[in-house]
Order: structure tokens, then C-alpha cells, then sequence
């Protein structure tokens, strides 16, 4: 259980199409249309994007919270599962429909897709 809720933080590899169907996001402000007034869901999470910088929800019956920033094309985002830290982790977004991909240490690690609602 406690590796699907890291999934929030640091991305966990689902089962998926290729990446090549995803379309990276690179600039803030596309990011923050595509999150605007939605939910990002995820087996056992939901999680909001908040354009004052905080990262808001539950996992697992406990309380997400966290700070995001945009630096170089990243989602750089603070993270905590109730009490436990998460720690501080930047990741390509990439979008499909209405699936979003964060794919951890700036698209180097394991990544996670979230639905849009």
C-alpha cells in the first residue's frame, strides 16, 4: 500500500500506452489550464492543483498535502502523505486526453497517470 500512495509523490509505473501518445507539457501556463478547477485521480487518490502553489487531497484515507513550482519545463512539487514526507521531486507532465503522466526525477524514474475530472 504505501508504495501505490509514493505513486502521489514520485510516480509508480502503471500499465499504459507508449509515450509517444502523450504530448509533453513544457510551459507553466499550459499546465496550470490543463489542471485549472480539476481533479487528478488515481486509484485510492485524489488530488488537486492549486494556482496559489499547493498540492491539496487524500490517498488512502489520508490527508496529501504539499507545495508545487514550475522550474525549466517541471513540475517540482514538496510532498506529504499524512504525517510521512514524501520529499521534494521535479517531473515531465505529459498529457492524453484526459490521462496525465508525471514521470519521476525529470523523466527519468517511475511514472504515474492520473485522470483529469
Amino acid at each position: 500500500m504505501r508504495s501505490r500512495i509514493a505513486a502521489v509523490a514520485t510516480a509508480a509505473v502503471t500499465a499504459a500506452p507508449a509515450a509517444a501518445d502523450f504530448a509533453r507539457i513544457t510551459e507553466e501556463e499550459r499546465f496550470r489550464q490543463i489542471v485549472e478547477d480539476r481533479q487528478l485521480t488515481y486509484p485510492l487518490v485524489r488530488l488537486q492543483v492549486t494556482p496559489d502553489g499547493q498540492i491539496v487531497g487524500r490517498g488512502a484515507g489520508r490527508e496529501v498535502s504539499g507545495e508545487w513550482q514550475w522550474e525549466d519545463g517541471l513540475f517540482c512539487r514538496d510532498l506529504y502523505w499524512g504525517e510521512r514526507e514524501l520529499g521534494y521531486n521535479c517531473q515531465t507532465v505529459e498529457v492524453r486526453g484526459s490521462t496525465m503522466r508525471f514521470t519521476s526525477d525529470a523523466g527519468q524514474g517511475d511514472h504515474a497517470d492520473f485522470r483529469l475530472r
